[in-house]
């Protein structure tokens, strides 16, 4: 990380706190102006007063007060979400039953129960956050998301408090940042997205990058930094005509430039696999208006008319979201022009109305609550999420991976037969149409038909589709049917489905087995059981029945046991199962293991330096140098990702408690496998310029090279043998200097 970015230590002053804290409530009380009622302000006073009081002892991880912290997450409730004064109440004592002597009992006398409730799901999603056993962690999560069904201010309260924690999160220790980090792009930047509080989810996400990747983050702001007044003075000449048209046609308006996010600038260049300086939309224009509701729809397409009148667009990165807003309530006209010196501009067309919808989402929503169909589609999702939640079994990891998928996904929208609109995730296929519709139906789905033409259950389904399901009562779903799926409801209850099914089979199992145990003159008692279990390495009883029924596991095996009274005992000599299909052989994978190449290299873990056996993980082929963690699984030990590995997020955010510091060693003999992608010219010699750097002047050796040329471009991937990541730096800084190399990325996976 950038050494300017290093906060000096705090130096605590009674006089100058006491000024600051006055300060940020008097800002708070400011910002509820418009908002206080009679005796409104006497109660956020006693509010204050008592979460003063309680935390009066206490100070952040920075030295500052503690009391700051509440006072800012309420103005962030306040000021950028649009919520109300019960909210900036709760903000302010929503760590007191948790970590003062305050109790719930307490608020509910001064406050009354709604605030009490609030604050009582904050409590449990703080101690949620610090729970260490995952699949309860996932189960405690689901029960939080109820409340966003019935009272989504508990979420809303939390967003803020996360994005305040965000903001302050330069006085944690690394480990700490790093999992904060990474449960706020796996859960809150997410959650924040389906609220339609955008502001909220692009901080977070340029907050958490600036963590997991303080390179990349500091590289795009000094460039966005260094670009900024070409930026203006190209914004300024793109709206100077759109501008003076405006206010001839009477518009009361405002037009100007946003840069993007760094998060957005930088997952463009990943994905595309460009430069900073070859990424066009590095900004984008807004025009916001004033218009009555009646005439917004209009008024906006009025504004892409004149807009069109001076710059040529491309039809096919048009957003209608005022025909079609998104389920959260987001409503805009996104269109894509051809600016001056030929660049794509990307414009937003908004009410105003629209624009406090788009900045403050959900309390923005309901404040224009009106009954219109926008609204009708924001209850439809809250009424999904319930129906999800309260499924029975929906209590693992993968309901929470599930669900966070189809918070972050765009939307399509598609009809029924008799024209009513179901809103779905991108992707969503027929089968998913059907489980939308209602759960028996997806079960009984056999094929549907799109725009009258009949397609198998898997066909994926775009915006505007005419959808018929057909079904049959014979019909019922399979294993693969959940790689046909995409929304959590379908995944749920094909789920669902499946246990029930092979619970059934299982249960013919169990017969099988007590008829065989009858035979030898031993009861199927709960030890008898665990025996057998251990012997053909099954860990769950109905998977046990399971295999039993399906011929996976053979009960002739049962001829290896001792019948001693009424215990089934294995003689000493214990032979492995025969006809195990599930199970492994636990001595054959060790042995097998400890033959590997380079199982145990030198790394740190912590302050001590004990040589310790570790894998590399294959999602991102780290090298000494990368900036890594490591996890304690499983089946294979210690593995070790790089902090911008892929699967990170899911990894810090859900397995915090194994985690393990690490940090590389010095070790110059040994050598780690890494990628690289090369684009370039095609020409003469290239290829004898880049294997003479690598292998001429750095001495790497190269395990493999592929090179194709089209067009006069050539791509090729070369993999090496790099001791660490100094060495790659170097390398990539040398390639890069030849003539007619355009690009050089590391492959996320050599």
């Amino acid at each position: 990380m950038d050494t300017a970015q290093v906060k000096k230590p705090y130096v605590p002053n009674e006089e100058l706190e006491k000024k600051e804290i006055i300060r940020q409530y008097r800002a708070l009380l400011r910002a509820l102006k418009t908002k206080l009622k009679k005796g409104d302000k006497e109660l956020v006073r006693r509010a204050f007063e008592m979460a003063a009081e309680a935390h009066r002892d206490m100070r952040r991880k920075s030295g500052e007060p503690y009391i700051l912290h509440p006072l800012a997450v309420a103005l962030i409730t306040v000021e950028e979400i649009g919520l109300g004064v019960t909210s900036a109440i709760c903000a302010l004592l929503h760590d007191t039953v948790e970590d003062t002597e305050i109790t719930l009992e307490d608020i509910e006398r001064e406050f009354g129960s709604q605030c009490a409730r609030i604050i009582d799901g904050l409590t449990k999603m703080s101690n949620i956050e610090e729970s260490s056993n995952t699949s309860q962690q996932a189960e405690n999560f689901r029960k939080i998301l109820l409340t966003l069904a019935e009272d989504p201010r508990v979420i809303l309260i939390k967003l803020a408090d996360r994005l305040h924690n965000m903001r302050t999160l330069d006085s944690m220790s690394r480990e700490k940042q790093l999992k904060i980090a990474s449960e706020t792009t796996f859960i809150y930047a997410p959650l924040a997205h389906r609220l339609g509080l955008y502001n909220i989810k692009l901080e977070m996400e340029d907050l958490a990058m600036k963590y997991t990747e303080p390179e990349a983050y500091f590289t795009i702001a000094r460039k966005l930094q260094e670009t900024r007044r070409e930026r203006t003075r190209y914004i300024n000449e793109f709206i100077k005509p759109i501008r003076e048209r405006l206010q001839q046609e009477g518009f009361d308006f405002e037009i100007f430039g946003r840069p993007k996010t760094i998060h957005s600038i930088w997952q463009k260049m990943r994905k595309k696999g460009v430069s900073f300086e070859e990424v066009y939309d590095l900004f984008a224009i807004r025009i916001i208006f004033n218009s009555p509701p009646e005439r917004e729809k209009a008024d906006c397409w009025r504004v892409y008319s004149i807009i069109t009148d001076f710059y040529m667009p491309n039809t096919e990165r048009l957003r209608d979201w005022i025909s079609n807003p998104k389920s959260n309530g987001y409503e805009a006209l996104h269109i894509t022009v051809m600016g001056p010196g030929g660049r794509w501009v990307e414009v937003q067309i908004r009410s105003r109305r629209m624009n406090e919808i788009a900045e403050k989402g959900l309390a923005a929503h309901w404040k224009y609550k009106e009954g219109t169909s926008t609204e009708n589609r924001f209850d439809q999702w809250l009424q999904q999420i319930r129906e999800l939640l309260s499924r029975s079994d929906s209590n693992t990891l993968d309901f929470l991976q599930d669900f966070k998928l189809n918070l972050f996904s765009e939307e399509i929208y598609v009809y029924t037969p008799k024209g009513d609109v179901k809103v779905l995730p991108a992707g969503a296929t027929a089968l998913d149409f059907a489980f939308a519709i209602h759960t028996d139906i997806g079960a009984r789905c056999i094929g549907a038909k799109v725009n009258y033409k009949l397609v198998p259950i898997s066909h994926k389904l775009h915006s505007g589709d005419q959808v018929e399901i057909i079904t049959s009562q014979k019909q019922k779903p399979t294993e693969d049917w959940l790689n046909y799926v995409v929304t959590a409801k379908a995944k749920s209850a094909i789920k669902d489905a499946l246990k029930e099914e092979k619970r059934q089979v299982a249960m013919e199992g169990k017969a099988m087995l007590e008829k065989k145990l009858d035979s030898m003159g031993v009861p199927a008692s709960t030890a008898n059981l665990n025996e057998l279990m251990q012997y053909f390495h099954q860990t769950s009883l109905i998977d046990f029945y399971y295999q039993i029924a399906v011929k996976a596991i053979d009960l002739k095996e049962l001829k290896h046991f001792v019948v001693n009274g009424d215990k089934l005992e294995l003689p000493r000599t214990n032979p492995s199962p025969t006809n195990n299909l599930s199970g492994k052989d636990i001595s054959l994978e060790t042995s097998k293991n400890t033959h590997r190449k380079n199982e145990a290299e030198l790394i740190i873990f912590g302050e001590s330096s004990d040589k310790i056996a570790y894998k590399l993980a294959n999602c991102c082929k780290p090298i000494p140098g990368d900036d890594v963690f490591g996890i304690i699984t499983a089946n294979e030990g210690l593995k070790i990702h790089r902090t911008n590995c892929p699967n990170a997020p899911q990894l810090l955010a859900n397995y915090a408690h194994r985690i393990v510091k690490t940090k590389w060693a010095k070790n110059k003999e040994i050598s780690f496998l890494t990628g690289l992608r090369i684009v370039g010219i095609d020409d003469v010699g290239v290829i004898h310029k880049i294997t003479n750097v690598i292998s001429g002047e750095m001495k790497i050796n190269i395990s493999a090279l592929s090179i194709e040329s089209q067009g006069g471009i050539f791509e090729g991937i070369i993999k090496v043998y790099i001791h660490d990541k100094e060495e790659l730096d170097e390398l990539v800084e040398r390639l890069t200097k030849l003539d007619g190399i355009e690009s050089i990325t590391r492959l996320e996976n050599a």
